[in-house]
């Protein structure tokens, strides 16, 4: 009976605290990491990705909370998803239509872009057997900092293909695709 008891007020307690939390955010307008999907149609494919977006508040971003040589998921909580309805040419990575979770390893000089067969997933999570394949990013340093992570979608002038960059901190990555039939 005593466990019982236990478990209950844990739970409560609990339900408390993420009430608490999200009273919190509300009254002061954001979540810690809000979540947040950029989307557009590229070459006939819908494409999308769904993403965390934490904020920087005065830390040093990479090489400080997100470590040089580790795999990290661009994002907080769930996962970053890129999904499309057609399949995609990422760099020299072929990528079937269909979600697929994405991870980042960033090194002081060379950034590389995983792309996982997983669909979803958590953010801390990592699965290296699930890799569907990896690609070199992009990368240059921005002139000021960007306080969020930021996603963005960009159709070339010829709207068969188009770019995905990652902003934050005082990087950009980015990486050029193509969209097959």
């Amino acid at each position: 009976m005593r466990t019982a008891v236990a478990v209950l007020v844990g739970v409560m307690l609990t339900a408390s605290s993420l009430a608490a939390g999200q009273r919190f955010g509300q009254l002061f307008g954001r979540r810690a990491s809000p979540h947040e999907s950029v989307s557009a149609t590229v070459g006939g494919a819908e494409m999308t990705i769904e993403y965390g977006r934490p904020y920087m508040r005065g830390r040093t971003i990479f090489g400080g909370l997100v470590p040089y040589q580790r795999v990290w998921c661009p994002g907080a909580d769930a996962a970053t998803t890129l999904d499309s309805t057609k399949p995609l040419q990422l760099g020299g990575l072929a990528v079937p239509p269909g979600p697929h979770t994405i991870w980042i390893l960033p090194t002081p000089d060379a950034w590389t872009l995983i792309v996982s067969k997983e669909p979803s997933g958590f953010h801390t999570m990592y699965n290296s057997s699930a890799d569907l394949g990896r690609i070199e990013l992009r990368k240059r340093a921005l002139p000021a900092p960007v306080e969020q992570l930021t996603f963005a979608i960009a159709k070339n002038p010829d709207g068969k293909g188009g770019s995905i960059a990652m902003t934050w901190e005082t990087t950009e990555v980015s990486v050029p695709f193509t969209v097959g039939r």
